[in-house]
């Protein structure tokens, strides 16, 4: 049913200066592969045909790193590097018969605003908005469980998960109805709250399957001014105003945030020890200094 995924990577990283200069956030890795690969295979996996990019001029290499790199093959050759070949082999049919495009979002001017620049290539269809700085570990993809549940309900839904406590002033919390396991009416988005105004400890996760009305209640906020930025949380606060319908659903699987240092050294670590390969040597190391 999703055929359309947008990854909005535009973003200056600026919590990751100053290796992010060079090196975009989205490819710092997670075990032995980029953060950016995770969020693609889930997309994939979800049953995605088109990958649409927004990014910003000096982020083309996201697209290229998909893309098939003659010279590194036929030096490979040349060398007789067998099961280097083999693996790059194996990556090019990983995503065999994927479309992948981009647009450009030339000023930061927030998420919002990043995710218009898509709407032409996502041409009314519902789709899928992964966000670089989440990553989910899960049996069925993330995106696909929402999937699911817009089958039944054909309104946007937003990944959601419980947060610690003390962590409630660092996220958009919600305002919830619960209306079956897992799946919940979204009431209210409330930005970073303080404990005492936040109406629950659910969180936004950076992952959503939206309609082409997000779309128009992105363009009714108009044109970000000087200093401001366009919040696609804020077209769904005003879309539920209007009295229309976003649900949220309580993903299941982990929630690996990579949208800091420190959540990302966490998730790196995280994965690095489920590794097949990695993760026995990684667990008699630390063993052995700690």
């Amino acid at each position: 049913m999703i055929k359309k995924v947008v990854l909005p990577i535009a973003g200056l990283g600026t919590r990751f200066l100053p290796l992010s200069k060079e090196l975009p956030k989205e490819f710092w890795p997670l075990a032995d592969l980029p953060v950016i690969q995770y969020i693609v295979e889930e997309a994939v996996d979800s049953g995605a045909e088109e990958i649409i990019f927004v990014i910003s001029p000096e982020k083309k290499m996201i697209v290229d790193y998909f893309g098939e790199s003659l010279k590194v093959n036929e030096i490979l050759k040349e060398r007789n590097r067998t099961s280097l070949i083999k693996e790059l082999d194996d990556f090019k049919k990983r995503f065999e018969g994927i479309k992948f495009s981009y647009v450009i979002q030339k000023n930061p001017l927030g998420d919002g605003h990043a995710i218009l620049q898509a709407e032409k290539e996502v041409a009314g269809e519902p789709c899928g908005i992964l966000f670089g700085d989440d990553v989910a570990y899960s049996k069925k993809p993330c995106l696909a469980q929402l999937a699911d549940v817009y089958k039944t309900c054909q309104k946007p839904v937003i990944a959601i998960r419980r947060v610690p406590k003390e962590m409630i002033p660092s996220y958009g919390i919600l305002e919830v109805e619960k209306i079956a396991n897992r799946f919940y009416k979204i009431k209210k988005i409330i930005e970073k709250p303080s404990l005492e105004d936040a109406p629950s400890d659910f969180a936004i996760v950076g992952k959503y399957l939206i309609t082409s009305q997000v779309f128009d209640y992105l363009k009714k906020g108009g044109r970000p001014s000087k200093g401001k930025e366009m919040i696609l949380a804020d077209a769904f606060e005003r879309m539920i105003s209007d009295g229309k319908t976003v649900y949220g659903y309580e993903f299941e699987g982990d929630w690996l945030e990579c949208g800091n240092k420190a959540n990302w050294l966490k998730s790196h670590l995280f994965l690095s020890l489920k590794h097949p390969e990695f993760g026995p040597l990684l667990k008699k190391y630390l063993k052995d200094i700690l």
